[in-house]
């Protein structure tokens, strides 16, 4: 059932929403050729791949279209979401997503069932996966770890093909001497770059237009401030549309301009952000703020991993108040 939030804006479904959702992965030509050498990486068994980006850049959403794009009869998959574990743990994980039920006791016998499972997806032409998001959480002694999974192979091409995608900071991680080995085996560096300013306008009208008919409720110079304040990442694109929208629907109005995203900034803590790009127009007098170039990024502080995006306006923002509890989402979870 369409809730009345939804119908305000002839939406289908919201398109905005903090879950990655592969229905509206925008791709630039840098997602455009991560995704290709992710796919190139597992269909020609290169071992290993390195996918980084800094927070919110679409990393997780880019997996997920990978796992959506190679059919289960090509491929078996392990997905660890949360890599902090431990060296068994790890193991147990990988052998649970392939499917193993009875999962034994000691390290030896894990290890053989791994290579019987590998050995029996090769022999009906599938192909093994490992994916590690956040894999910057890796600590050496696991990156070692999965080093000694990728031993598994024949004499024509590895049995289990790792993906590790993870922030800037893995880059950091693979560069320490003790991981050598590891360095030496990725096959494939692809690196994701946060959304430049024209790119914005095309991410929120790709998305939009996947659950609307109606036009952009966006205005041209609430584009440019989200693209600002948001330094091009996604995730924080997706936090400043989706509370716009609800502001603008306990407003009932149907566009949304720049002052309605000056009040999300605040609402969400980020006013340093609308701080600095008004500094970077004063500080170029001919030039106004829609035309001043992007702040420093050391200017602008990241978001908190993660913001409670309702709880925090009752007292700041009782429109916002209101309207979320109509919605259900006071609690700050979505339904």
């Amino acid at each position: 059932m369409s809730s009345p939030y939804l119908e305000h804006f002839g939406l289908s479904r919201n398109p905005f929403s903090a879950t990655p959702d592969p229905r509206f992965l925008f791709l630039t030509p840098k997602h455009r050729e991560a995704l290709a050498a992710l796919l190139f990486a597992v269909t020609e068994r290169k071992g290993f791949l390195v996918l980084t980006g800094e927070a919110g850049t679409g990393k997780t959403t880019l997996i997920r279209k990978l796992l959506l794009s190679i059919p289960v009869a090509c491929a078996q998959f392990s997905v660890i979401v949360n890599p902090v574990l431990t060296r068994s743990e790890l193991l147990e994980s990988v052998l649970l997503d392939f499917g193993e039920k009875q999962i034994p006791a000691s390290k030896p016998q894990r290890l053989e069932l791994f290579r019987r499972r590998l050995l029996a997806a090769e022999a009906e032409g599938r192909t093994s996966v490992v994916v590690i998001d956040e894999a910057h959480l890796l600590t050496e002694e696991l990156m070692e770890e999965v080093r000694l999974l990728s031993n598994f192979e024949t004499a024509e091409h590895k049995l289990v093909q790792i993906v590790l995608a993870g922030q800037s900071e893995l880059d950091r991680v693979l560069s320490l001497e003790s991981l050598r080995q590891v360095r030496q085996r990725v096959a494939i560096r692809m690196q994701i770059d946060p959304l430049d300013e024209s790119e914005v306008r095309l991410y929120l009208q790709s998305r939009w237009s996947r659950a609307s008919e109606r036009p952009l409720a966006f205005s041209e110079d609430a584009i440019t401030l989200m693209a600002r304040a948001s330094r091009g990442i996604p995730r924080l694109l997706n936090m400043m549309a989706d509370a716009a929208l609800v502001n603008a629907f306990a407003s009932g109005v149907h566009l949304i301009t720049k002052t309605g995203i000056e009040e999300v900034l605040r609402d969400l803590g980020l006013a340093p952000a609308l701080i600095s790009v008004r500094a970077a127009a004063l500080a170029a007098p001919d030039i106004s703020v829609l035309s001043a170039p992007y702040p420093s990024r050391s200017a602008i502080p990241t978001a908190a991993p993660v913001i409670d995006r309702y709880a925090p306006v009752k007292q700041d923002s009782p429109r916002r108040w209101r309207i979320a509890s109509w919605l259900g989402l006071a609690s700050g979870g979505e339904k």
